[in-house]
């Protein structure tokens, strides 16, 4: 079987890269995400607005492939700024819980200098397992 391209539906279509790729295996591929929405907006402006907006397409993309939120096992994380990360922390976690609950997978975070999307701020891939229908 080969790999299902994952696009939620109405979302404006992905050019030269896919949002997911799900296995056969139940393994879920997801591109890095930034912080616009469907449409390919960006409606924040600030690092906790794309963060949560961030989280939530990758939230989903999970469930365009039949998985939930507890079906995350990776996220990296790429932060084009440290200095502001670190000064809301208390804010990224709130923000954090809002979208992923008390679900913390393996997480990893690099500083970047810049993303190929000038108005990003962050960009986060994931990778999930979704049991496949056997």
């Amino acid at each position: 079987m080969k790999p299902q391209t994952i696009q939620p539906e109405g979302w404006a279509p992905a050019l030269g890269y896919a949002n997911g790729m799900l296995m056969a295996d139940g393994t879920l591929h997801v591109g890095g995400q930034i912080g616009w929405n469907a449409q390919q907006e960006f409606v924040a402006k600030d690092f906790i607005g794309q963060m949560e907006q961030t989280l939530s397409n990758i939230v989903a993309i999970v469930r365009a492939a039949g998985g939930e939120v507890e079906d995350i096992g990776r996220l990296t994380w790429f932060v084009k700024d440290k200095a502001e990360y670190l000064a809301n922390q208390r804010e990224v976690g709130q923000a954090y819980r809002k979208i992923m609950g008390k679900h913390f997978p393996a997480m990893s975070m690099i500083m970047i200098k810049d993303l190929v999307e000038d108005e990003a701020l962050l960009e986060i891939e994931a990778t999930a397992y979704i049991a496949p229908n056997v």
